[in-house]
């Protein structure tokens, strides 16, 4: 049995299908279980026991994580490719038409997917989808439909040796052993779902200050611009100065760094569902996305978002008419009681 399973773009999307994959692998012990995966994005399940090969799609470059240097391929090309690796089955879990076309065009006999997007057509199974419902049970409601048995829903993930590796001598460079360490992560792909940087340097100033922590930021090279910023707007000198990593990390090594942390602070973004899946807790900000559908999963995250009556919107239209109030209603007093509330009283100066 060859099965090919299609998720492709998005680093928190990707992480999603972990446990789809579990139970995948569990219902199907001895097959060949391939994944189609974006560039950069899929390096997330570079070391996941359940996948037997990676597939890059690289046709579009729609977000800023997808910039690689390697030359983009047409949309055909993987038509043909996946269409000469004779897969019996594929599992679509994108929604695009366009993802339901290419396993359709590469004559795979069995395709099990979302009815979204009007491809009922294009596929021999089409799955409900429930935009209330958790992405992770989305994904595991195509295995139910496909009589697939689902023993579980929780989140892992496992990290490159060589990134463990690095992230040790980076933290060796600095005499944090026993210090509190958080990751602030004040960017997303989609610039409506960010926080004001003035009330992240507020959240910033006081756990450094008066929770003696050392910061540390992720990202791309690009993302650095938004930590200036921020620190354009701390008031008090910071007693310890934080430590930005933007630009200088894989997607494995980021995952190395997080693991390392006791507390991850950030806006809705892939770098949430990363730290979930590596089990450290998260203090996520949600604005215009549905938070039941997107938040980090678990039991030890808190998730803060303004229960108002146009939110969620999922970001539709150009120009939000009340102002960001989801966001803007959520103030650094709050980030900070919540903060304190997940530290306790460890790490106290």
């Amino acid at each position: 049995m060859k099965i090919l399973v299609v998720r492709y773009r998005f680093i928190g999307d990707t992480i999603l299908t972990i446990p789809f994959l579990r139970n995948l692998r569990r219902a199907y012990p001895d097959a060949q279980i391939d994944m189609l995966v974006g560039p950069v994005s899929g390096d997330v399940l570079l070391e996941c026991p359940y996948i037997d090969n990676l597939i890059t799609f690289d046709t579009t470059r729609k977000h800023k994580y997808d910039s690689i240097k390697e030359t983009k391929q047409s949309f055909f090309s993987y038509v043909k490719l996946i269409k000469n690796q004779k897969y019996d089955k594929a599992y679509v879990l994108k929604r695009s038409l366009s993802s339901a076309f290419l396993v359709f065009m590469a004559g795979i006999r069995e395709r099990i997917g979302f009815n979204t997007e009007h491809r009922g057509i294009l596929l021999t199974k089409s799955v409900p989808y429930i935009k209330n419902k958790h992405e992770i049970e989305c994904f595991l409601d195509v295995l139910k439909a496909d009589n697939i048995p689902v023993v579980d829903n929780y989140l892992e993930n496992w990290i490159d040796e060589d990134s463990r590796v690095k992230i040790d001598k980076i933290l060796g460079n600095f005499n944090i052993q026993d210090t509190l360490k958080i990751l602030i992560h004040a960017t997303s792909g989609n610039p409506k779902k960010e926080w004001h940087p003035e009330k992240f340097a507020q959240v910033i100033e006081y756990l450094i200050n008066q929770r003696n922590a050392q910061i540390f930021y992720t990202g791309t090279e690009k993302d650095s611009q938004m930590y200036e910023k921020i620190h354009t707007l701390i008031k008090q000198d910071l007693a310890i100065e934080p430590v930005n990593l933007c630009g200088q990390l894989s997607i494995q090594d980021s995952m190395a760094l997080i693991s390392r942390m006791n507390l991850v602070v950030g806006v809705d973004s892939g770098t949430l569902h990363i730290a979930a899946s590596v089990n450290i807790p998260v203090i996520g900000i949600y604005g215009p996305m549905n938070p039941e559908k997107w938040k980090a999963w678990g039991d030890i995250h808190t998730i803060l978002y303004s229960d108002i009556p146009c939110a969620p919107c999922d970001i539709r239209g150009k120009k939000c008419p009340e102002d960001n109030a989801c966001l803007k209603n959520i103030t650094p007093e709050t980030v900070i009681h919540e903060c304190n509330k997940q530290l306790g009283d460890k790490f106290t100066i």
